[in-house]
């Protein structure tokens, strides 16, 4: 049973040197039971990733599907259910 699924995960800041692309097209799948490990550089965008998916990166253009336990968790984070 899959219990998330991120697909094509996209997350940008406006800054004043331009967009900041913080993350660019993440996707996996947790079933349930499963550990997922996150690895990268510093800055490669590992705690934007994971603050996104708690709702924790306002002001942030976010793209892509989120789906935990059914429900779209972008489209609940950014008010559209």
């Amino acid at each position: 049973m899959t219990l998330l699924e991120v697909e094509n995960l996209t997350v940008s800041f406006p800054s004043a040197d331009g967009v900041v692309r913080a993350v660019r097209g993440v996707s996996f799948t947790l079933e349930a039971g499963q550990t997922l490990g996150i690895v990268g550089e510093s800055g490669s965008g590992k705690t934007v990733l994971t603050q996104t998916l708690l709702g924790l990166t306002p002001g942030a253009e976010i793209t892509g599907k989120a789906i935990f336990g059914g429900t779209d968790l972008l489209q609940l984070l950014l008010g559209e259910i």
